[in-house]
């Protein structure tokens, strides 16, 4: 059975699915066939289009995307591709083998710029694994910048500071695929790529495929370095702070970012000669809770520490929480020497915590780890146009007004509400019209989206 929309000749039964029953209702006979017509269940992919049209984000790629193709004999623009591809992504289909189906769904049609009757089908499952695995090294760098590009874009003017949330996580393979390695902590062989955002704006700024082991120093080194070198090609005074667990506080990249006036605030795993620093402040608070009879008591202090792989001294926070069960201590390391312990970890640190939402729409609400090529250029372009669809996604959520619940959704949910919604698509000489269900739960809300989705500027 298709997916999305079935194929059909005005309002004629497809004669390879038989008509079908349900359970009687009320001693009426229930009986059912795919002979409604140009019906989509994908209307709202028409929001997709127009946030996609905003941010210019197809023509930005195709624009650095090599096109060694016969130019006699293409029938299927970069653009057209990229747009049928993150349209279907956001729409929940991940495998690219699932065009097979959209490809004649009329509303995916339209989203593209084609007539939904009259017009071209999209492309196919083979075409779009072609363009995936077309791309050269110095070609997939350019696309990765692309939109590094579209996150700086999406200021108006070039901010005084940003911070910047980088994490790994763990992306299960599917087989012996290029960079695939067998990482022991999570009993799988994986990718760890990273990724990279602007958390405070919940925005998306790079996402790079890697081998599936924990960074070494040298190596967050040259990923800090390469894309702090891309945005001060365009923001030469910001104060860009990089914020991120215990894998990123290595040596080469603290010592990199203090030369380069970079801020930093990274998890710190906790030594011997650490926590005798800290000891007389851990002792007072114990005894305070046992005292006291509390069930926790929290507090925080800071000192300078110097480990053996470090050239210097370096401010360190702790923060130390004593309960029944004993006491828990953590810590970071930080460049700042402004604001107290506490400000420093818990309104500034903690907040990296959201940077775990952040990627969970993206690896398990967009399927970003359907990294299923054997070739890593290949992965690491889809991991670009599923990053290209989570700027259409969030598009859509920020042009919903603040005061309504889908302001703040998941982009599952905005998925289930606002573009798996069930349409008809009727062409006729002169206009293409869209008859939505009269009993969609967000029809008021769907009729402003286009309003507010209108491109920027002139």
């Amino acid at each position: 059975m298709q997916r999305g929309a079935v194929q059909t000749t005005g309002a004629s039964s497809d004669d390879t699915i038989p008509p079908f029953s349900f359970p009687a209702v009320h001693a009426k006979k229930v009986t059912a066939a795919f002979d409604g017509g140009r019906l989509t269940s994908n209307g709202g992919v028409m929001l997709l289009a127009m946030a996609e049209r905003r941010l210019g984000l197809a023509n930005n790629l195709a624009r650095v995307f090599p096109d060694r193709r016969d130019p006699t004999r293409v029938v299927h623009s970069l653009v057209d591709m990229f747009r049928a591809r993150m349209f279907a992504i956001c729409c929940g289909y991940e495998d690219a083998d699932d065009l097979d189906h959209l490809r004649s769904d009329p509303a995916f049609k339209l989203a593209c710029g084609r007539l939904p009757d009259t017009g071209r089908d999209l492309c196919s499952q083979p075409t779009l694994s072609r363009l995936e695995n077309a791309p050269r090294l110095r070609d997939v760098i350019r696309l990765t910048y692309t939109l590094v590009d579209a996150w700086m874009d999406s200021y108006p003017r070039e901010p005084a500071s940003v911070t910047l949330d980088i994490d790994d996580t763990c992306d299960v393979v599917h087989g012996h695929q290029q960079l695939s390695l067998f990482n022991a902590h999570y009993d799988e062989r994986c990718f760890l790529p990273i990724h990279v955002y602007d958390t405070e704006k919940s925005r998306p700024v790079a996402v790079v495929l890697r081998p599936g082991k924990t960074p070494g120093g040298v190596e967050v080194r040259a990923h800090l370095r390469r894309l702090v070198r891309h945005i001060r090609t365009r923001w030469h005074n910001t104060q860009i702070t990089f914020r991120g667990d215990g894998h990123y506080a290595r040596p080469e990249a603290m010592a990199w970012c203090e030369t380069n006036g970079i801020d930093y605030i990274f998890g710190l795993s906790g030594t011997k000669p650490l926590a005798r620093k800290v000891d007389e402040v851990a002792d007072d608070i114990r005894t305070r809770r046992a005292i006291e009879n509390l069930p926790v008591l929290r507090g925080y202090t800071e000192t300078r520490h110097k480990a053996k792989s470090w050239d210097r001294e370096r401010r360190t926070v702790a923060r130390i929480e004593a309960t029944m069960l004993g006491l828990d201590i953590r810590f970071v390391v930080t460049s700042l020497d402004v604001g107290s312990a506490e400000w420093i970890y818990d309104s500034l640190y903690c907040a990296r915590g959201q940077a775990e939402n952040l990627i969970k729409l993206h690896k398990t609400q967009l399927a970003s780890d359907r990294t299923s090529c054997r070739s890593a250029l290949a992965n690491q372009v889809r991991l670009v146009l599923h990053t290209a669809a989570y700027w259409l996604m969030l598009t859509v959520r920020d042009a919903i007004p603040k005061a309504r619940e889908l302001a703040a959704a998941e982009f599952a949910t905005l998925r289930l509400r606002l573009l798996k919604i069930a349409a008809r698509v009727v062409e006729t000489t002169s206009r293409i019209r869209l008859a939505f269900a009269a009993a969609c739960p967000e029809a008021d809300l769907i009729c402003g989206l286009p309003g507010a989705l209108l491109p920027l500027g002139p």
